[in-house]
This record gives C-alpha cells, sequence and structure tokens, in this order.
C-alpha cells in the first residue's frame, strides 16, 4: 500500500491548525503543523511534505515572504490561505510561486477536493516527466524536463521552474499553435476549472511569459482577447 501524502499546515491560529489537522488526518493524510516562520523552517529542514498548505497572514515572515522564500529551494505545491474578499492575496501568492489558493472560511469537502487535485496534477506531471526526452528547445531557450530547468542558449541563464510554471508550459510545448482556453490552463496547473472571473490564470500566465523574458507581442506567447492563449515557437527535441 503507497505511503499517505505528507501536508505541512502554516497557521497561526491554533483552533485552525487543529480543525486542518483533525481534517486531513481523516481524509487519510499525514499531517505537520507550524505556527510560524520558523517553526516551518524547523519542520522542512528535517522532512519535505508533499504539500503546503500557508497562511498569509502570519506573525513574523507572512506568507508571502515564506513561499518566496521555498520557491528558491523547492517546486513543492503550494496552496494560499487568503482572506475572502481580498483578491490581492491571491494574485500576489501566484506570483511569488503559489500553486492555488483558497478562500477563508472554506468547507473541509472544498479543502480536500483543491488538495486532492493538486496532488494528483503533480503525480502526473511526474509521471510523464519519464517519457519526456533529454531537452526541448523553443526560441533562445532549452528546457530540460528531468530537472525542470530553463537554460538561455545565448546568455546561458538558468531558471528553476516551480510546479505550476512547469506544467503551464508543457501544456503550451504540447500543444503548440493551438488556442488553450483558461479552464484547459487551469486543469493543467491546478488540476481543476477555473472559477467564474477568475484572475489567476492570467498571473500563471503573465508570471511564465516573465520567466521566458517574452514581452507578449506576438513572440512566444500570443494573447488571444477573449479567448485564451497561443503558444507560437516553433520547438525542437533532443533524445
Amino acid at each position: 500500500m503507497a505511503s499517505a501524502k505528507r501536508i505541512l499546515v502554516v497557521d497561526d491560529d491554533v483552533e485552525i491548525r487543529e480543525l486542518l489537522q483533525a481534517y486531513l488526518t481523516k481524509a487519510g493524510y499525514e499531517v505537520m503543523a507550524a505556527q510560524n516562520g520558523h517553526e516551518m523552517q524547523t519542520k522542512l529542514a528535517v522532512q519535505y511534505p508533499d504539500l503546503i498548505l500557508l497562511d498569509v497572514m502570519l506573525p513574523g515572515d507572512d506568507g508571502f515572504t515564506l513561499c518566496k522564500s521555498i520557491r528558491k529551494d523547492s517546486s513543492v505545491p503550494i496552496i494560499m490561505l487568503t482572506a475572502v474578499s481580498d483578491e490581492t492575496d491571491q494574485i500576489v501568492g501566484l506570483e511569488l510561486g503559489a500553486d492555488d489558493y483558497i478562500a477563508k472560511p472554506f468547507s473541509p469537502r472544498q479543502l480536500i477536493a483543491r488538495i486532492r487535485a493538486l496532488l494528483r496534477r503533480t503525480q502526473q506531471l511526474q509521471e510523464t516527466t519519464l517519457s519526456r526526452p533529454k531537452a526541448i528547445r523553443f526560441g533562445q531557450w532549452r528546457l530540460e524536463p528531468a530537472t525542470q530547468q530553463l537554460h538561455h542558449v545565448v546568455t546561458g541563464m538558468e531558471i528553476e521552474l516551480s510546479a505550476s510554471d512547469y506544467a503551464l508550459l508543457m501544456l503550451f510545448i504540447d500543444h503548440p499553435h493551438q488556442l488553450l482556453d483558461r479552464n484547459a490552463i487551469s486543469q493543467a496547473t491546478r488540476g481543476r476549472d477555473a472559477q467564474a472571473q477568475e484572475r489567476g490564470i492570467d498571473v500563471q500566465v503573465s508570471r511564465l511569459r516573465q520567466r521566458l523574458r517574452d514581452t507578449g507581442k506576438a513572440n512566444l506567447i500570443k494573447t488571444v482577447r477573449g479567448a485564451g492563449y497561443m503558444f507560437v515557437a516553433e520547438i525542437q527535441y533532443e533524445s
């Protein structure tokens, strides 16, 4: 039998931490908990989880700072816990490398669904990576699927992609010159359909454009207003 997936909950509210531990344990997950960034870093130094639930409002270093710090070393899936009415928190979290967000208050069923979707997407990425070629060339970039690293062939610059960055880039590479709507992008990066009026998809595409130094002016990723996005680069594979 496969071992249980491990989730780290980072929230300074003891009641919320205990409720999340109870929900997640009942759902079959192994749960670790931390009340601040220091405790989080201590636990990460011992054992990395399969997913992190990270509250935005924390004493000391806030969730944004911690998300940015995690992304320097790891592509572990991160779900940000945000205020229900604060779209800015959701957007900033995605810009810093979070994979998804969920607004408080949320139902246990909704939370578990988000976690399962993201873990399933991560597992699928890992499985498909095994069958990928050694490297993929497009524009002035060379992508190594095994390490999820981008290399600029002219400057030698290296960029390590987050899991959602990599998932989005592979979706574009697998569907060149095809229009991809927001549902297709959300399924690839989060394992779920996009919500109505959700701006997170546009934020993730913008984040990838920044990684690719892409101006968006028919360079690599083309915006089709009101419909979605299209990857217009020519692709070469290295075995």
